[in-house]
Formats: C-alpha cells, structure tokens, sequence
C-alpha cells in the first residue's frame, strides 16, 4: 500500500490556477500566469487546458469536486462584464466551469488497489483561493463509469484517451431517444452503430436467448445494407401490406377526404357510417360478433360492401347537383384503386381468411430481431396514413397485451426523419402519423414500446414529441434555429453544450440525458474497424465517379423503364 501513490493527493503538475468566484454549481478560476502554453504533461500524457468539455477537480480535503470546462476567455473580459475597472494585466485568463460531482478515493484492501467512488451531483463547495486541477485518466475511467444497470457501448469518450462510453439501455430504449443532427454529420451511422450494439448486447452479457424487436421506418432506403440478414418490409417488392381495412376512420377520412372540403364533415360522417356497417358485414367471417364492433376495430372488409354503404347512404341527397361530395369519395376510390404505387394498400381482402395476425406478424414475430419497412416509394398522399397505420398497430399490440406478455418482447420504432412524421405545423397528410406518434411518445413507456426519433431539423419536429425524449445524441448541427430549439430542450445546466455543435466532427455528438452516465462529448464507434456494415447513406464519391465510364443510352432507357413503372426491380 505504501508503494502505491495516494491518489487524494494533489498533483502538482496539473495545478492551473485558483478559484475567484463561486455562483451555485458554477465557478470561476483565473489561470496560473506562469502558463505559457495551454497544456500540461503528466505522466507522459499532454492535457489541454480550457478545452470545452473538458474535467477539472478541486481537492476539499479528502472529498474531490468534478466541473465541466464551459468558456475560457480574457480576464479583463469578465472584469467589464462585471462592471469593474480592469486591474488584472492584459494576459490573465480566466475558466468557467459547472459543477457536476464528487468523489473519494477509497483503498479496497482485498484487490490491493485504489477505486474513486464517484457519484452524481454536489453538496461540497469550493471556496475562493483554492487550486483547480486537470483530471489525469486515471480518474476519468471512474467517473464515465459503466452504468448501474444493462449497458450498450456507443463509442468513447473525447479527450479522455479512450475511455469507453456507455449508455444504460433500459433508459435509452424505455423513456425514448432523440439523435439530431445536420446532413453528412453520421445520424445513419449512429443509429446503425447503436442499433448494432443492442443486438452484440445478448453475446457481450452472455444471455442464452436474445431477441430484441426494433421495427425501422426508413424514408431512404439506407438501412438495409447496415444489416444484411434483416427482415425487409418494402412497397416496390410487394412484402409490405398495410391494407385499407387496418386503418381507422381518422385515417381513412384523411385518405378519401383530407380537410381542404368544405363539405368534409358530411363526408367524414358517410365514411363513418359506411366503414361501420362494411366491418359488421364482415365480423361473422372472423368469429366475432357485429354487435361489438365498432369504427375503428381492425376487422377486414371487402371495398365493394363499402361502396355500396356509400352509395346507400340514407344521409345522401336525391337531388343530383348535391351529390358530388359523395361521388368523390367513390371517385377518391377508383383513383387510389388503380395506382400501381398503392397496391400494398389497395389490394382487395378475399372475404374468406382473418388476415390480421399475417399484417401483424411482419411486424412482430420470431424471425430476424431487425425489421426495416422502406417507405422509400410510398407517395406523399398515403405517406402519413402508411407510417400512421404502423405505429398505430405497434401500440395496440402492446395496448391490448398483458402486463406479462409486455414484459417478454418490448418494442423500439425507429423513426428517421421524424419532421416528416410529426412536423411542428399542421399538415393534412400527416395529421394521422402526428396523433400516432404523439401518443406513442406520451404512452409507449408504460406498455413497453419505445421511440428513437432521428432528424436533420429538430426545430421542426414537434415540441410535445421532442420534450417526451429523455436522452439526446446530438451530432454537428449548423443551422442557427436547430442549435437554438436543440438549446431549448436540454437541462439549464448543460445549455452551454449547445456551443460546440456547429464545430463537431463526423461522428462527434454530445450524448446527454438520463441514459448517459454523465453528460459528455463523444465519438460514435466506428462500425468500419469493428467490421460492422455502414447504412447505404456515405457521401459520393465524385473523383471516383468521374473516372469511369460515361452514362449509356441503354442505362438510360433501363432507368426510365424504373421510373415509369415506379419500381426498382424491373
């Protein structure tokens, strides 16, 4: 014990300065002058002095108090700030930093070695006068830490020479995610990088039986090669079906109607009806009794016994002149009846089997635990009613299961660019997709679903869904609006984070919330050196492209061919 250095002690080399000012949790240090350079090297290791995000520590006789490094800047500065005269001379500077913890370092006799017992928040403060130290590595491993609980590694800690950085997956998953940043900043990649280690979790913990339910919403088609034995759900291949009976009469409504009509109430009201007595029609086939069901059940009706509710409608008036908002929804019928692009939806139920537990079973099952449904080629029309209908469908299973059965096979959606899902303002087509998701967001937690929502534009996503999330990856963003909602949404204490945003490297985010173990800058892992797959979403290459050969007439005509056809596989 003798021979090994006690930790509590200070060391002198990574003296700094001194405490001048003490605000709560925030503090201010002036900088030793005899600092020429900012850095220091102990132990054959250069530390940064004033970097943002950075540790310092500050000895109060056996306990150690922990800050994060926020602003380094002239003292002369702050002096004006504070309305006093300049009396410092023009070199002296000055560090803020906001307390976060404490610790103690503690001798485990049994291991013959020292351990710091780190813990959250601060109930010791400093004083003025007292010297303000660079947290060395050894410390820095304690105070990451690895989490209370089940953990998943995202990355590492920057600066902290390597220092391996956690996130406590039950909070991660369970209270919901938001990874935000700018185009070309690596949401793709951090979401695939995460989304990889949650399922090396079952391996890395050595569980017998791992099976995770993560259900993706891909807009871009991106995902698929980041997991090559995934389960694809997609439109143009004819393996996703949402068909029209799943939805409800909200989505229905929005789909026949939308609500630029100024007779879309009558209208709403003849769907209503019909939709009703089309499900009775059908509840015999499915066992059920008609007397239970109503508007919104699931159960499968055939569209000509709609049509015919339609046409029959005891609401409808004789006079012809008046009937044209009930021949349009019959016309809104044929239209979306013969679109190729809506066959996934359109198609006719065949009147004989309950095709419920098969729509549900794409989602939900025993098959790859990485379900990914490219919407890629749904159009923008049915876009809100497709993302609608499957988070809708997503909830209820869980809505309608029991405590037991929630337990045994919670569910994550992953939904990428969720401002097209849940905007901030009041689109029509995405009226349906807002309700599910919101309430998604307010309710998942309770019966075991969870929501990571990944966007470009946080500032557009709406602000009820955004708040419901308890943990934040947030890559480079550039925009001024985004970094300032990004500002808005996080603690008063970490605000100041939101600084270094527009300069974060590709695959640099702050990680925040409560499933970080404490608030930090890191690097996602690099899926490449681990010999994981990317997401099909890396910038082109353009010196490589230019180098071969031209487009051909032929390559032409193939890729007109796609696009007539509106498939990718002709």
């Amino acid at each position: 014990m003798k021979a090994k250095r006690n930790p509590n002690e200070p060391i002198s080399n990574l003296e700094i300065g001194a405490v001048i000012e003490v605000d709560g949790t925030h503090i201010i240090a002036e900088l030793d002058p005899k600092i020429t350079e900012l850095t220091r090297v102990y132990g054959g290791i250069i530390y940064p002095i004033g970097q943002f995000g950075s540790i310092i520590k500050i000895h109060y006789g056996a306990r150690l108090i922990f800050g994060y490094v926020g602003r380094l800047r002239m003292k002369s500065e702050y002096e004006r700030e504070k309305g006093l005269t300049p009396e410092s001379s023009g070199s002296a500077r000055i560090i803020e930093a906001d307390l976060f913890g404490e610790g103690e370092w503690l001798f485990d006799t049994d291991k013959n070695e020292w351990k710091l017992a780190f813990e959250r928040g601060v109930t010791t403060f400093p004083l003025p006068q007292q010297k303000v130290y660079l947290t060395p590595r050894s410390d820095l491993g304690f105070i990451y830490g690895e989490g209370t609980g089940p953990v998943i590694l995202l990355g590492e800690h920057v600066g902290s020479g390597g220092t391996p950085c956690y996130a406590e997956m039950n909070e991660l998953l369970g209270k919901h995610t938001a990874i935000l940043g700018s185009t070309g900043a690596g949401k793709s990649g951090t979401v695939a990088a995460l989304l990889h280690a949650i399922l090396d979790r079952g391996s890395d913990a050595g569980h017998q039986n791992w099976h995770p339910q993560i259900v993706v919403l891909d807009p871009h088609n991106e995902y698929g090669a980041a997991f090559p034995d995934h389960v694809r759900l997609c439109t143009d291949e004819n393996s996703l079906s949402l068909p029209y009976w799943l939805l409800n009469l909200q989505e229905t409504v929005n789909l026949l109607i939308g609500k630029t009509e100024f007779v879309a109430t009558s209208q709403a009201n003849i769907v209503k009806t019909a939709i009703l007595f089309a499900r009775r029609d059908a509840a015999q086939t499915v066992n059920l009794n008609e007397a239970e069901i109503n508007v919104d059940s699931p159960v499968p009706y055939k569209l000509d016994r709609f049509v015919h509710h339609v046409e029959n409608s005891t609401n409808k008036p004789t006079q012809a002149s008046k009937q044209e908002p009930w021949n349009s929804i019959l016309h809104k019928i044929e239209v979306l009846k013969n679109d190729s692009r809506l066959a996934f939806m359109m198609q006719e139920w065949d009147g004989v089997a309950d095709p419920l537990p098969e729509i549900v079973k794409q989602f939900l099952g025993d098959s790859d635990p990485i379900r990914i449904v490219d919407i890629s080629g749904v159009p923008n029309e049915v876009a809100g009613a497709a993302s609608s209908a499957i988070a809708r469908t997503l909830f209820s299973v869980k809505l309608w299961q029991t405590r037991e059965e929630r337990e045994s096979n919670p569910v994550l959606l992953v939904c990428e660019e969720a401002h097209r899902y849940v905007p901030n303002r009041g689109e029509a087509q995405y009226e349906a997709a807002q309700d599910a998701i919101r309430r998604l967001a307010k309710e998942g937690r309770k019966y075991g679903i969870g929501l990571m929502l990944v966007s470009q534009r946080p500032s557009e996503v709406e602000a009820t869904v955004l708040s419901q999330c308890n943990s934040w990856i947030v890559l480079r963003i550039t925009n001024d609006s985004d970094r300032s909602h990004v500002q808005g949404i996080l603690p008063d204490s970490l605000a100041g984070l939101t600084k270094v945003l527009s300069g974060l490297r590709r695959r640099e985010a702050i990680f925040v919330g409560q499933a970080a173990v404490l608030p930090s800058r890191i690097l996602i892992r690099d899926l490449v050196k681990d010999g994981k797959p990317l997401p099909r979403s890396q910038d082109i290459d353009f010196d490589t492209g230019w180098q071969g050969s031209p487009i051909t007439d032929e390559h032409l005509t193939e890729v007109g061919k796609r696009w007539r056809l509106q498939s990718r596989d002709v």
